[in-house]
């Protein structure tokens, strides 16, 4: 199925752990280029991150911004107690080196700094949950690029009927361009033959041989056609490939354009290569 390259999905999930928020955006590139914008506790991830982005698309330059919003002041409180223990101990210690101290309450070491903390979600458990949204992201991502290939589908299937269209009327209309070209021959080397050498007269022959035949590059243009109809059933990227293809009816319509002594051959020449340009736009965004 066509993908496009352009393509936007975002996904949040909550619970006691806090809450995360993962937006991706993808837009076209030669290549799959991924750049990751990740809290610092997601950030030893990038690797497994890139790898399971990866998996599902091809090209295109694909940006991922994950936000972690942590459990909120009414979280669960938990103690310190290595801490707890060492600021009791040091209480103990200053005790025996002064005069008549002061007793230390236990209120006053639950409000040293770091003494009571919020409780933080299991490590492992957050990476799960991240992994599980991106995985959804990413398939909503996909669809999304699924959908909007259909889109453009439509439209290259589009421009490849009217090329066809314009192949048709320079073909019906051939025979009649290449009697008029035969017949300008014909005038031709009856008024040269008095005037111009042999060799000149070869140049001339052939020069008026090459304009009549068009053949092959109307026969190019369709074999070029039917490729380009051929590729978009294909269930892999198939972007530069059609690419590829838009080079070469490019070429073929310029030839024919060079070898056009027709008004009509040059304005179908002309639309050939605004259908091609319009195509080659849409391919530019084809994964």
């Amino acid at each position: 199925m066509l993908r496009s390259m352009t393509a936007f999905a975002r996904q949040e999930i909550q619970g006691n752990w806090g809450a995360l928020a993962l937006e991706l955006r993808s837009v076209n590139h030669r290549y799959l280029e991924i750049a990751l914008r990740l809290p610092e506790e997601f950030r030893a991830r990038e690797p497994a991150i890139r790898e399971q982005v990866g998996k599902q698309l091809g090209r295109g330059k694909v940006d991922v911004s994950l936000r972690y919003t942590p459990p909120s002041g009414g979280a669960e409180l938990q103690l310190n107690q290595a801490l707890a223990k060492q600021l009791a101990q040091f209480s103990r210690e200053v005790d025996a080196l002064i005069y008549n101290a002061s007793p230390v309450s236990s209120m006053e070491i639950l409000g040293w700094p770091g003494v009571l903390e919020a409780a933080r979600p299991d490590p492992d458990q957050l990476q799960e949950r991240f992994t599980a949204l991106l995985e959804e992201a990413l398939k909503e991502l996909v669809a999304t690029r699924e959908r909007e290939g259909d889109r453009l589908e439509s439209l290259i299937l589009q421009r490849c009927d009217a090329i066809e269209e314009v192949l048709k009327e320079v073909r019906t209309r051939l025979p009649e361009l290449q009697q008029r070209l035969r017949e300008r021959l014909e005038q031709r080397l009856a008024e040269a033959r008095a005037e111009l050498d042999e060799g000149r007269l070869e140049q001339e022959l052939v020069y008026f041989a090459n304009k009549l035949d068009v053949d092959e590059e109307l026969d190019r243009l369709d074999a070029h056609i039917d490729e380009v109809r051929r590729v978009l059933k294909e269930k892999k990227p198939v972007g530069r490939r059609l690419d590829f293809l838009m080079q070469e009816l490019n070429r073929e319509a310029n030839t024919l354009a060079s070898k056009s002594s027709d008004t009509m051959v040059t304005r179908a020449s002309v639309d050939l290569k605004v259908y091609i340009e319009q195509m080659r736009e849409q391919v530019q965004n084809i994964e």
